[in-house]
C-alpha cells in the first residue's frame, strides 16, 4: 500500500551570517519589505500601502542595509541604521519567530550600545518584540514621519 503521509513542510531557513548588503540584493529586500508588511501591517489604508512601496522602491534597493542571510548566501532579514538609529527592520515572514531578527538587533546593538528606534503602535507584535529585546518606551508621535495617521511608538536601548 502506498504511504499514504502529508508530505512534510518545507523546513525554515537558518540564519547563516549577517553581512552588509549588494546590489543584486536590491530585489530580494524589496520582497523581503513587501511580504514583511503584507503580514504584519494590515492597518495601512490601500492606498498608503501603494504610496509607501512606491517610495520604498525608490531608495531601499541601493541604501546600505545590514542583512542576515541563510546558507546559500540568500537574504532572510534586513535592517537599515543611521547614526544610532535604526530606520527598519523587516523580516521574511517565513522566518519570524526563528531568532533572525534578534540577531540583526544584537548584531546593531554591538555596533551601537545607544540605539533608538521608531514602531507603529499598531504593530503591537513589534513593540512586544523591541520591549522583549531591552528597550523601553521614549515617547509617541500622533503619526508617522510623513504624517500619516499612523502613530509611533519611540524606543531605545541604552546599554
Amino acid at each position: 500500500m502506498p504511504d499514504m503521509a502529508a508530505p512534510s513542510a518545507a523546513p525554515r531557513p537558518v540564519l547563516h551570517g549577517i553581512r552588509r548588503s549588494r546590489p543584486d540584493d536590491g530585489a530580494r529586500i524589496v520582497q523581503i519589505w513587501r511580504d514583511a508588511v503584507d503580514a504584519t501591517h494590515d492597518f495601512l489604508s490601500p492606498e498608503d500601502r501603494v504610496a509607501i512601496e512606491e517610495l520604498v522602491r525608490g531608495f531601499l534597493p541601493d541604501a546600505s542595509s545590514w542583512l542576515a542571510v541563510d546558507e546559500a548566501d540568500r537574504p532572510l532579514a534586513f535592517m537599515l541604521i543611521e547614526a544610532g538609529h535604526m530606520e527598519a527592520l523587516f523580516v521574511d515572514p517565513v522566518c519570524r519567530g526563528t531568532g533572525v531578527g534578534a540577531a540583526l538587533v544584537r548584531h546593531a546593538l554591538a555596533l551601537h550600545p545607544t540605539l533608538t528606534t521608531d514602531v507603529n503602535e499598531q504593530n503591537g507584535q513589534a513593540v512586544g518584540f523591541y520591549e522583549r529585546m531591552g528597550f523601553h518606551r521614549t515617547g509617541r508621535s500622533p503619526t508617522d514621519d510623513q504624517g500619516r495617521p499612523y502613530p509611533l511608538i519611540h524606543l531605545r536601548y541604552d546599554g
